[in-house]
């Protein structure tokens, strides 16, 4: 019996046959103290405060304020750095996923029965997923100079491990009894997989790599912070200049651009899922 259950005794019901249950407490109240405790941890250690907050927080409405009307007469410039975005966001997408594919098959525990691949693999994944995005585009950039070469190569990278790690998992849960049959008619492992693991995970895994591309598209737009092209570029540009107008208008172009792209990833993943 656990220390939470002796200091809180389960109840005891007697039913009318004469046994005797016991239902545990529940754990609720402890989880809350403990998400309370933790809170005000943070709000010690992070120097949070709600003073500040109230005084100064209205200082993000009179930027947004300044956005509007946004300058139209802006919208010219803004159609090649958004072109580049958009490139970045699919190459990068598309280079990503693909790449991912065979370190996910490495990573399942159930195709490769080696524990120590499996181990290293997943090790890599999870030190790739550590790096963030802008730190990758940096790095990009000494390797391949500015532009968007290295915002691709950003993008690349944070798809590659995101759809890594869901996709061993996705291939962990298919049903094996394909796979096995095809072995035991004397496919090789590669056969087995491509003909009998693959298509139950085919399309869980478009449907992460159309979701990847979602995010990809925003994460894009700030890639230019550190050179790395796009929209991000003339958005620091117009920040730094205080043109807030200007910078209105981009965030709409860039706005309808991803419900665009969201609208049409969604449909897709309806149709596959």
């Amino acid at each position: 019996m656990s220390l939470y259950d002796r200091l809180f005794k389960p109840r005891r019901y007697t039913l009318p046959n004469g046994t005797v249950v016991e239902e545990k407490r529940s754990r609720a109240p402890l989880v809350i103290l403990i998400v309370l405790a933790l809170g005000a941890l943070s709000v010690h250690i992070t120097g949070f405060d709600v003073a500040v907050l109230v005084k100064k927080g209205g200082k993000f409405f009179d930027i947004l304020t300044a956005m509007f009307p946004p300058n139209t007469g802006y919208l010219a410039k803004i159609w090649q750095p958004l072109w580049d975005t958009v490139k970045m966001s699919f190459l990068g997408s598309f280079v990503g996923a693909v790449l991912a594919i065979p370190f996910a098959i490495a990573a399942a525990s159930n195709i490769v029965t080696n524990r120590v691949v499996v181990f290293i693999v997943r090790l890599f994944l999870s030190l790739v997923r550590t790096l963030p995005t802008l730190v990758c585009a940096l790095i990009a950039t000494y390797i391949f100079g500015l532009g968007t070469m290295a915002g691709t190569c950003a993008i690349a990278v944070f798809t590659f491990a995101y759809v890594g790690k869901q996709l061993f998992e996705i291939i962990e849960t298919v049903d094996m009894g394909p796979y096995e049959a095809m072995e035991a008619l004397g496919a090789t492992r590669l056969q087995a997989f491509t003909t009998a693991v693959f298509p139950q995970v085919l399309p869980t895994y478009l449907s992460v790599s159309l979701f990847c591309l979602e995010g990809n598209v925003r994460y894009a737009s700030i890639l230019g912070y550190v050179g790395a092209g796009g929209l991000g570029l003339i958005m620091n540009e117009k920040i730094g200049w205080r043109e807030y107008d200007s910078l209105g208008m981009i965030l709409i172009v860039l706005f309808l651009t991803v419900m665009v792209i969201e609208g049409i990833s969604h449909w897709l993943r309806k149709r596959l899922t």
